[in-house]
């Protein structure tokens, strides 16, 4: 039979081969059946099969590491940065921890069926808004294979189906790991099709994002071509997860033995991440004892740093390599071992030039003045404002979540990491008692 929604697919994706609208068709219709199951799932049924999903990842450890290993193989040839084979990577401690992800998932609240809000009214009807599943949710990723497990255990406790479209550079890894998922559901008697993997070229991309009606959610994870493609192409509803410029402004009235730690763990614990630091602002009254030290200490751990003038002289203090900072520099995400570096006047141009160039990500200020970190939690603009705390810290993991889906850095919905609630819209249940309206 036809998709129940072919009109639209067809409207929607003129120009595209009829192969790759037909397998997103025949995708999102199977995952649109097993989210009807999966919404009837009581939060038991969930959390046990969230538990035999992580022993089954857990007893395949060396199958997975063996198809990560050829993508990375892949990658090294075609000269993929270091940074993005570590984004890459799955060995054994990371499978061991991408399954206990899903464990810790198992242990979180289930948002489905909570009461958001309710009353009764003067009229003897009792509403309530309740949290329901979305229903199908789309994932669109570059090389991060974790996001294939994290996606798969946040939409079965949210009770939905998750149609996965990781990037090319994973390929092996991705199918070696969504085939272990799809198999021990099978074995559960739960619908495998709660996850699959959406496999082609750019057209079958194409066709999920103009799934309208089909599929409920897109979610992009990646770098800042792979979301604005999906933004702006989508017809689909997006949730846009931002790329990370994040910043660590080390205020005149920093403890600069705890600005030290930030500024290094912020941009050296995990550099291709999107929660590292790309910029370092510091306050001019304490550049000349600050600076030094930490331009120093990063450059110990490999960064490269490009500086403005007057931070470029305390590199030079330093005896450390510098060049010379750029609008483009103060306006990208590295992904590895680099940092602009510059010298501020006060709180206020710190403020402007985060604005300007920030990203929406996460902002750090290191600051023992509360007046200046109140300010500086009211004006950022961002999904996550740290104070006296590394910009590392924005996960959903760190936050408790278990696991998360991504960081929204949009508006709407979501924002900050994302995990079982954001997963989730609400409907409104009214009972009665044969009341009707005059």
């Amino acid at each position: 039979p036809a998709p129940a929604y072919a009109g639209v697919m067809s409207v929607r994706t003129s120009g595209i081969d009829p192969a790759d609208v037909h397998r997103v068709c025949e995708l999102a219709e199977a995952a649109r059946t097993a989210s009807r199951r999966l919404a009837l799932l009581s939060r038991a049924e969930k959390d046990a099969a969230l538990h035999t999903l992580a022993g089954a990842l857990d007893a395949s450890t060396d199958d997975i590491v063996a198809a990560n290993e050829r993508d990375l193989q892949r990658g090294r040839e075609s000269g993929m940065a270091e940074s993005l084979l570590d984004r890459l990577r799955l060995d054994g401690p990371r499978v061991t921890a991408v399954a206990q992800a899903l464990r810790d998932i198992a242990a979180l609240p289930d948002p489905v069926g909570e009461i958001v809000r309710g009353s009764t009214l003067a009229n003897g009807l009792q509403i309530r808004q309740v949290r329901v599943p979305m229903g199908v949710i789309g994932m669109i990723y570059e090389a991060r294979p974790n996001v294939t497990v994290d996606a798969a255990g946040l939409g079965l406790k949210s009770g939905n189906a998750v149609i996965l479209r990781g990037g090319s550079a994973a390929a092996e890894t991705n199918s070696a790991t969504v085939a272990v998922l799809r198999s021990s559901l099978e074995a559960q008697g739960l619908p495998a099709d709660a996850v699959s993997l959406l496999e082609g070229g750019h057209g079958a991309v194409r066709a999920l994002l103009t799934a309208r009606g089909l599929v409920d959610l897109l979610i992009p994870r990646g770098g800042a071509d792979l979301i604005h493609t999906v933004v702006t192409e989508s017809t689909v509803p997006v949730i846009e997860t931002g790329v990370g410029n994040c910043h660590v402004y080390v205020d005149r009235a920093a403890d600069l033995d705890k600005a030290l730690a930030i500024a290094v763990n912020s941009k050296t614990h995990r550099p291709s991440v999107c929660n590292a630091a790309e910029s370092l602002i510091v306050h001019r009254d304490v550049a000349a004892e600050f600076l030094p030290e930490v331009l120093a200490a990063l450059a110990g751990e490999g960064v490269v740093l490009h500086t403005d003038e007057r931070a470029g002289a305390q590199a030079d203090v330093a005896g450390v390599a510098h060049d010379a900072v750029t609008d483009e520099h103060f306006a990208t995400e590295f992904h590895g071992l680099e940092m602009s570096v510059g010298v501020v006047d006060d709180l206020d141009t710190a403020l402007e030039h985060i604005r300007r160039y920030g990203s929406g990500h996460t902002e750090a200020i290191v600051t023992e003045d509360r007046a200046a970190a109140r300010r500086f939690t009211a004006e950022v603009d961002a999904a996550a404002v740290m104070v006296n705390a590394s910009t590392r810290f924005t996960d959903g993991g760190e936050f408790g979540f278990g696991a998360e889906i991504g960081i929204s850095t949009q508006k709407l919905h979501a924002r900050g990491p994302m995990a079982l609630p954001e997963l989730t819209t609400t409907k409104w249940v009214v009972e009665g008692d044969g009341q009707v309206r005059a």
